[in-house]
């Protein structure tokens, strides 16, 4: 198979990178933190570029970064020698039982350590505000009983990340014309016989081709298998008059997520319940986008997000909005009959890139649609950033 490779944009990577870092310590400021302890390999790809063991890190957080608000940067538990955003490299004190061992408290007095010295390094006072992304209770017992003060880091890298910097846009276009060349493909091969796991590998082939990392899950699914939404793909062959859908969740070129849907059916004749399901996912597609404007809440946008008719609510979407960056992000905004257990209210702000879902499948159905836009919020209000058709065919 000839695999698609994308031309990439002229975009100065390191200098990206350079740019997110001073992007990050500048929110860390303006909400008194000192120092981020980063262990999430999202987060520190986007403060250094470190792309190394993403997927080990994930599970087994064996490196952290050490970021503060000023001073020397320094990554523990890896190697780089490439990346201008990163001092010096260092061994770890990782707080897992796979690196630490059963009884872990060695290992954490040892990671307090690492943190002090890097508050010294940058000349801050022992009782300096630290934001820790991810640890263990009882390294977080630990570590809070010490001098310096211990917060949540998580919520200051989410909100530097929903504020998109030049450069990330052409960055993200990019990953999402490489899922495109993906999606094309895919469509091209799209016939009875096909594996949902032949056709979901195409995805995989040719973002790995174009210097992507992987996907989030592999949601592909087709035929019964389509209702209820969540259920990945598997060896089921294709069948003539099935639904296929799909959810990229990708990770492409530069680190960056291209999180598309769409349902196609197989053949040249859709039924009518798969044209009536997809036009149905159509319109509220379309009736979600135009609410987006900048000041426009969270609750405001629930509350006035589309209302498909009651059989089709109890397989709703898990949300009508999410942010997308290097992956999904904050915010995420829930349809209203989920807001008193799972909603929080917030703005929506110019540049931010959102993803605007829907799912529509019956009760007890026997097929359903998935779609899903990426969108960039500006003054006059939404732009599409995916460009293939919503077409169902």
């Amino acid at each position: 198979m000839n695999l698609p490779i994308i031309a990439r944009p002229d975009l100065d990577e390191a200098e990206l990178c350079k740019r997110r870092q001073q992007h990050l310590q500048t929110t860390m400021i303006d909400d008194g933190i000192e120092l981020l302890v980063l262990t999430n390999p999202i987060s520190i790809r986007y403060a250094t570029g470190y792309r190394g063991y993403s997927s080990f890190q994930s599970k087994i957080p064996s490196a952290y970064l050490l970021l503060p608000a000023a001073g020397p940067v320094v990554l523990h538990g890896a190697y780089t020698d490439a990346l201008d955003t990163i001092d010096r490299c260092e061994s770890a004190h990782s707080v897992t039982t796979f690196d630490a061992g059963l009884d872990q408290r060695r290992a954490i007095d040892r990671f307090s350590t690492d943190i002090a010295q890097a508050l010294a390094a940058s000349g801050c006072e022992p009782s300096a505000t630290v934001g820790i992304e991810r640890t263990t209770p009882l390294a977080h017992r630990v570590l809070a009983g010490g001098d310096f003060r211990v917060v949540d880091g998580e919520p200051v890298v989410e909100l530097a990340r929903s504020r998109k910097i030049d450069g990330e846009l052409v960055a993200m276009c990019h990953a999402i014309r490489t899922a495109e060349a993906a999606m094309q493909a895919m469509h091209d091969q799209l016939r009875p016989g096909i594996t949902e796991n032949e056709l979901w590998s195409t995805l995989h082939a040719i973002n790995i081709a174009n210097d992507g990392d992987g996907v989030d899950g592999r949601m592909l699914c087709s035929g019964p298998r389509t209702n209820p939404w969540y259920q990945e793909a598997s060896d089921r062959p294709i069948r003539a008059q099935d639904l296929v859908a799909f959810d990229t969740d990708m990770i492409g070129p530069f680190g960056y997520c291209a999180d598309i849907s769409r349902t196609w059916a197989v053949g040249d004749a859709p039924t009518p319940e798969q044209y009536d399901l997809h036009a149905r996912a159509i319109a509220e597609i379309e009736h979600n986008t135009a609410l987006l404007r900048p000041g426009a809440s969270f609750a405001e946008l629930s509350q006035q997000s589309f209302a498909q008719p009651d059989r089709f609510v109890a397989n709703r979407y898990a949300c009508v909005f999410h942010g997308v960056g290097m992956s999904d992000e904050y915010p995420k905004i829930p349809y209203p009959q989920d807001w008193e257990w799972t909603g929080y209210d917030g703005e929506i702000e110019a540049g931010m890139v959102l993803s605007v879902e829907s799912y529509v499948g019956a009760d007890a159905g026997r097929q359903g649609v998935k779609l899903e836009q990426m969108v960039q919020v500006t003054p006059e209000g939404a732009i599409a950033l995916s460009t293939v058709p919503l077409d169902l065919a």
